[in-house]
């Protein structure tokens, strides 16, 4: 067992024996750790054009291969909708790609006890699986039910922009398998970048899933139903009848 995870478990022993006692802001945790590792002067981003989007299901595959995933898990995937309005009784049929919104204020990051779950320079939320214990408690703060305890590794587990690749000059696995060219990842303090140009060209029409959460999402949707705005639900199955 490495420190981290040892420490973790003196300090619950503490907290447990002395919770009246002991104040947390006493116990020696600080709950919002300091952006490190990436690049300061960049803000990593994504848009995601729901109208390019034809449900191919060739981003959650390539997520998959790329950061093996145990079977039946996935860090990103494309969830199939039918919505059925109320003054137009005719379905119709919505995909919405999920993942991790990489928030600008992300819930995820505060409640880690061993500091595992942090934010890189870049605005990137990452994991570090050698510190992280598996207490979910991230899990359940994500609002957006984007995260999930690995099958195998039984750590903390999630869409990360496949920064490996990022920090290599490729692109996120999803982005460069997209075959209707839907998703794009870029730098939102590069003016004259492709993303950039494009937030900008758009801005009028641009939804974040639960803005409500004040969670900030770096995750932009382009031609999103407003019926998924802020009632989207996390995980649900292939295919979800949604009234509006």
């Amino acid at each position: 067992m490495d420190s981290g995870k040892r420490q973790f478990l003196q300090r619950i022993g503490v907290l447990t024996a002395g919770a009246a006692l002991v104040p947390l802001a006493h116990s020696g945790w600080q709950l919002q750790p300091e952006r490190r590792e990436g690049d300061s002067k960049k803000r990593m981003a994504m848009l995601i054009d729901l109208r390019r989007c034809i449900g191919c299901q060739a981003c959650t595959v390539s997520c998959a291969v790329e950061n093996q995933l145990p079977q039946g898990q996935f860090r990103t995937s494309v969830l199939q909708y039918q919505i059925v309005t109320d003054s137009q009784r005719i379905p119709t049929n919505v995909l919405l790609p999920r993942l991790c919104n990489h928030c600008d204020n992300p819930p995820c990051v505060p409640v880690c006890p061993v500091q595992a779950t942090f934010q890189r320079q870049d605005g990137i939320v990452v994991i570090d699986n050698t510190r992280c214990v598996g207490c979910a408690y991230c899990v359940q703060a994500c609002p957006y039910e984007a995260r999930f305890i690995n099958h195998e590794t039984q750590t903390a587990d999630k869409c990360t922009f496949c920064v490996h690749r990022l920090d290599a000059g490729l692109l996120p696995a999803c982005v460069e398998s997209c075959v209707g060219g839907a998703r794009m990842i870029g730098d939102l303090n590069d003016e004259q970048g492709t993303l950039r140009r494009t937030l900008e060209q758009h801005r009028g029409e641009l939804k974040v899933l639960k803005p409500e959460q004040g969670t900030h999402p770096q995750v932009f949707y382009l031609g999103l139903d407003e019926a998924f705005v802020s009632h989207v639900r996390g995980q649900p199955a292939l295919w979800q009848e949604v009234h509006s």
